[in-house]
């Protein structure tokens, strides 16, 4: 208990917990967005997109966070696009725009003159890298999303659920689809610095499943979500040092165990009202 306790000594440890609560704050708001309109993969296909940013950006020598951000973003708005214009579903939408931008990023990495940068920190994240300038943008966007669904929390939740009722009484569906797309593609691109690509799907739906167990409110999803999403992540930061694991996939661990060990609860106990 006192190795736990020490970690709080130093920095690192200190900037990755309060990385671990702010994204947990930050994606069980846009994640249950993403569970409620039944589009789970839209997440993961951001993600795998914006590794074509990564790839450029390291092509042409530029940030590869901000590559990612212009690709995720692009793709969001993209999704939305090519499911309302194109007349193209979104599942289709999603694996054309997942697909494309693996290989472009794979393409413009390959294409990069000299020594091929190391992705591992882009595929499965490091959340015992984060710095200070990390936390500050993890912390601005999480404070901008929250005043947005809390100024516009009916109509987001209405073009959610049904979007064409929701246009006969005069919401503006597309702009706040197109809103939440964008606050969506910003959340994955700062995940990815925690939880990597591959991972950072289940940051954005595991939580939310676990809070489904327990209520289907829009609202009381996002507070149980914060909840389960925090202490799974930092059951899994503890575990990574514990047992001297990754910590990103030692997080995804954490709350895919939370998930279990609560769906369990939830069984044993409708088994014992019927009884």
């Amino acid at each position: 208990m006192n190795d736990l306790i020490s970690l709080f000594d130093y920095l690192f440890f200190r900037n990755a917990v309060i990385a671990t609560i702010l994204t947990g704050i930050l994606a069980a708001m846009t994640g249950t967005y993403i569970v409620s309109r039944k589009i789970v993969f839209i997440s993961g296909g951001i993600t795998h997109a914006s590794f074509g940013g990564i790839g450029m950006a390291y092509y042409l020598g530029l940030n590869p966070f901000l590559g990612a951000a212009t690709f995720s973003i692009l793709s969001a708005l993209g999704v939305e696009w090519i499911s309302n214009k194109a007349k193209i579903r979104e599942d289709s939408a999603i694996a054309i725009l997942w697909s494309f931008g693996m290989a472009i990023g794979i393409i413009f990495v390959f294409l990069t003159p000299g020594y091929t940068p190391n992705l591992m920190s882009f595929l499965f994240g490091s959340i015992l890298s984060v710095g200070t300038a990390d936390l500050w943008m993890v912390a601005a966007l999480a404070a901008v999303t929250a005043l947005f669904m809390t100024v516009f929390y009916r109509p987001v939740v209405y073009s959610a659920f049904d979007p064409e009722f929701s246009k006969t009484m005069g919401v503006r569906v597309n702009f706040y689809r197109y809103a939440m797309s964008i606050l969506i593609a910003c959340s994955i691109v700062i995940s990815i610095r925690t939880m990597g690509i591959i991972l950072v799907l289940s940051l954005f739906t595991i939580p939310q499943s676990t809070a489904m167990l327990f209520t289907k409110e829009f609202h009381k999803i996002i507070f149980l979500s914060i909840i389960f999403g925090i202490a799974g992540s930092l059951l899994g930061l503890f575990s990574s040092y514990a047992m001297n694991i990754p910590s990103g996939a030692s997080i995804i661990f954490g709350l895919t165990a939370l998930y279990f060990f609560f769906k369990a609860v939830v069984v044993i106990w409708r088994f014992v009202q019927k009884q």
